[in-house]
């Protein structure tokens, strides 16, 4: 390779990237399909960033969304307060009630599932959202961005992968591979990695912790306000995708003891 050229690559790795959304994004046939996983500590929260993104979306005289979250879990007393849940919800089913209080504030008709995500036999969402604590569910929701793509409608173009601990937390959007323009003053970037392709979960052994027995307990293992710290940058990112129809940066790294926040570049 020439210099010139060696030179000509260098300057364009220096550029700014950019992902521009999937074509079918900018004028869908259908509402946009939302699965979202897990409607816990960060789930619950994502729902209601989801529901005020879909109202924005519709003032703006775009089609909005449809979402169906999914959750085998009930309602528990330590849930209230640092989940987004009520003493009456207590005994329900945590997909149900959100879906369901979300319906009757917004008018929408999302459904809520009270079983474990099973990718397998469904209609494909167009975006795939996690919000779980364990590694099982996120192997298995990886696939839908393997499948071929299919008609645009029914083609799972995005994965945003949510994961904390105690104080910090991390989000990952990954997407399959997006044709992209060439624009002289920017890198674009066709495929965002996926959380599955960033970190080598086959590796890891997990355990399950179970459910707390007191507020007391789930507040020494998961801070009061990680998830909706979490949630608040990672919807932010997701309207950038959808409002902006282009993110430049794919995730980041969240840290509440030191009150920072490193983003992930493209």
């Amino acid at each position: 390779m020439s210099s010139r050229n060696t030179n000509r690559k260098e300057a364009d790795d220096r550029r700014p990237g950019v992902h521009f959304v999937a074509p079918y994004f900018r004028n869908p046939v259908h509402r946009i399909r939302v699965d979202l996983v897990g409607a816990g500590g960060s789930g619950s929260q994502m729902l209601s960033a989801l529901a005020r993104i879909n109202h924005a979306l519709v003032a703006l005289g775009r089609t909005g969304l449809f979402v169906r979250v999914w959750d085998p879990d009930t309602v528990e007393d330590p849930n209230v307060g640092r989940q987004l849940f009520s003493p009456a919800e207590v005994g329900l089913n945590k997909a149900v009630a959100l879906a369901g209080r979300f319906n009757r504030f917004y008018g929408t008709d999302w459904e809520g599932y009270p079983q474990k995500y099973d990718a397998s036999g469904l209609v494909a969402p167009n975006i795939l959202i996690t919000c779980v604590d364990n590694l099982q569910t996120r192997k298995e929701t990886a696939s839908l961005l393997s499948r071929k793509a299919g008609a645009a409608e029914f083609t799972t173009y995005y994965w945003l992968d949510l994961g904390n601990a105690r104080k910090t937390g991390q989000a990952i959007l990954g997407s399959r591979e997006i044709v992209q323009p060439y624009l002289k003053k920017v890198r674009t970037v066709g495929k965002l990695p996926l959380f599955s392709e960033e970190f080598d979960i086959s590796a890891i052994d997990e355990k399950e912790s179970g459910p707390s027995c007191s507020m007391a307990e789930a507040l020494a293992s998961q801070d009061l306000f990680i998830n909706s710290s979490l949630v608040q940058l990672s919807a932010s990112l997701l309207w950038s995708l959808l409002r902006e129809n282009q993110v430049r940066y794919r995730g980041f790294y969240l840290n509440l003891e030191s009150l920072g926040c490193v983003p992930i570049e493209l």
